[in-house]
């Protein structure tokens, strides 16, 4: 680590830069750590991270509310400090999480390095499909979703409502698109997929012997629509939607679930009501 008196001599944002990749560093490092307890810093480093915490809350071209959450971090380093000397078990690094994960976003902030959400750092780490629990007959078909971000997030709403299995059209952005696998946080590795044309002939539109009916406007509100106990739920195109093809599979199936909007745009993010749907559909099945 660069030295704090070496740190003071930096043009500010250089300095803001050089401060931002240690915090970045210190939290992955806490995260990563298959026993989160204060073993893996030295008290050297927590001495650092205090001081660096009130080298910041100096900084006059920080907001009020940016210097309180400095002096708040500050006191959590102190206390972890402490916790060492007196070689306490009880480290809170719940606390220490949250301190350094501050510092980190009010900095990158500050050096006007914006934070999208597969940059968020990943608690969780490797997931276990064995401990996967799947609500058989659940199935999605993703048609012609093109953003790798839309992707990753349907995977992982889709994994935390037990779908048992993703369907993509042959133009959809791809799982493993780096952007798709960070948003999803490693459902991609634990949940069946294929691609597939479900529709590429009319008669297609009893899949796998499974009905289907499509996330799509003028359909049935939500509230009222009869969700099977198994079926394929079809979620369209940012842009145009649900094709003609699957929406004409649908309405000669189950039809049509759509989601009562009430503002002057009226619409809502396709990952956003395809966890709205999935949200209904397993609330309908019982599912606890």
């Amino acid at each position: 680590m660069i030295p704090l008196y070496k740190l003071e001599k930096l043009p500010r944002i250089q300095q803001l830069r050089k401060i931002t990749k240690i915090f970045i560093f210190a939290e992955n490092r806490l995260n990563q750590a298959e026993n989160k307890n204060l073993k893996i810093y030295t008290e050297t480093e927590l001495v650092f991270f205090s001081d660096a915490a009130k080298l910041l809350s100096q900084d006059k071209n920080f907001s009020q509310e940016a210097v309180k959450v400095f002096f708040e971090s500050l006191d959590v380093f102190k206390s972890m400090i402490s916790a060492k000397a007196k070689n306490s078990t009880d480290c809170g690094t719940g606390s220490l999480l949250r301190a350094l994960n501050n510092i980190k976003h009010i900095l990158l902030a500050e050096t006007g390095k914006d934070q999208a959400d597969w940059d968020f750092t990943a608690v969780n780490g490797r997931l276990d499909a064995e401990k996967r629990r799947v609500v058989e007959g659940m199935v999605v078909y993703m048609e012609d979703i093109r953003s790798p971000f839309n992707v990753g997030a349907m995977f992982r709403t889709a994994e935390s409502f037990g779908v048992e299995k993703i369907i993509l059209s042959p133009f959809c952005a791809d799982p493993r698109h780096k952007r798709a696998e960070r948003t999803a946080m490693g459902c991609i590795d634990i949940i069946p997929w294929e691609r597939k044309d479900l529709f590429s002939s009319p008669e297609n539109g009893a899949v796998e012997t499974l009905p289907v009916f499509a996330l799509e406007t003028g359909g049935t509100p939500i509230a009222d629509f009869p969700f099977p106990r198994r079926g394929i739920l079809i979620a369209g195109s940012e842009e145009l939607g649900v094709s003609p093809r699957a929406l004409a599979a649908a309405d000669a199936s189950l039809g049509r679930v759509s989601i009562p909007c009430y503002g002057t745009k009226a619409s809502l993010n396709v990952s956003v009501a395809f966890g709205i749907a999935l949200q209904a559909w397993s609330e309908r099945l019982n599912i606890d």
